[in-house]
Parts: structure tokens; C-alpha cells; sequence
């Protein structure tokens, strides 16, 4: 499969926390798939500094090893492709935002996936359902 035809795809926080020693209930099936789909090079990996954010959040509030945390987040940076948030992308995320979704970090990640053509993979039924209405 050449490049042009890998699938681009920015991953929710939920997909990168193991990666940091943060597991994420009922990840296990999807991550095996990511794994697979990047061994044999079908698809490329993004993440925002979003991501990285809203990681370290959440790993504030758990026992952590710094090791593995200073391991994942290098590994993060060697193997994604980091992705920046477009004006557009900015605009769209206040937008949503002000029509009633709570989670800005959320909006940012989705509005940049949309800006950069990138796919967005969430389990966030809550981002999910807005967007849908």
C-alpha cells in the first residue's frame, strides 16, 4: 500500500493513555487493530499537543511510574506525527463550544482532525451524539 493511500487518522487521548501506562477499559480490541494496521503500514498515526495535555491530566490523578511515563511520551513523539490545530479549526472548536459542548480539548482534537483531512478516532459517545445533532 503506498503512502498516499494509508489511512490518516488522529487518535483520541483514550488510544495514546496506555502508551503512558494509563490502561483505558475496553481499548484492548481497537489497539491491536492500530497495531496491526501501522506493522504493515496502512496507516499513520496523529497526535496534537491537545492530546498531550489532556494526558497529563489525567495522569495526575493516578499513581504513575515517571519511567513509563517518560518512556510513552517519548515513544509518542518518535513513532506519531504531530498535527497542529488550523484558524479555521480554532473558530470551529468556539463555535461548537458556545452551542452547548463542555469539553474544549475535545472540540480542539475533532475540529483539527476536520481541518488537516485527517480521520478521528474517539469512543466519546457524548462528542459523538452532539455532533451528530
Amino acid at each position: 500500500m503506498n503512502s498516499s493511500a494509508k489511512l490518516k487518522i488522529l487518535l483520541d487521548s483514550t488510544y495514546i493513555l496506555p502508551i503512558v501506562g494509563i490502561e483505558v477499559e475496553g481499548t484492548e480490541k481497537v489497539l491491536i487493530l492500530l497495531k496491526k494496521l501501522r506493522k504493515e503500514k496502512k496507516a499513520e498515526f496523529y497526535y496534537t499537543q491537545f492530546n498531550i495535555l489532556e494526558i497529563l491530566g489525567k495522569i495526575t490523578k493516578t499513581k504513575y511510574d515517571p519511567k513509563i511515563v517518560a518512556a510513552g511520551l517519548s515513544s509518542i513523539q518518535e513513532e506519531f506525527n504531530p498535527t497542529y490545530p488550523t484558524t479555521e479549526g480554532y473558530i470551529k472548536a468556539l463555535n461548537l463550544k458556545k452551542k452547548g459542548f463542555k469539553d474544549l480539548i475535545d472540540l480542539l482534537l475533532y475540529t483539527t482532525s476536520l481541518t488537516r483531512n485527517l480521520l478521528f478516532l474517539t469512543r466519546d459517545d457524548t462528542l459523538i451524539n452532539f455532533l451528530e445533532k
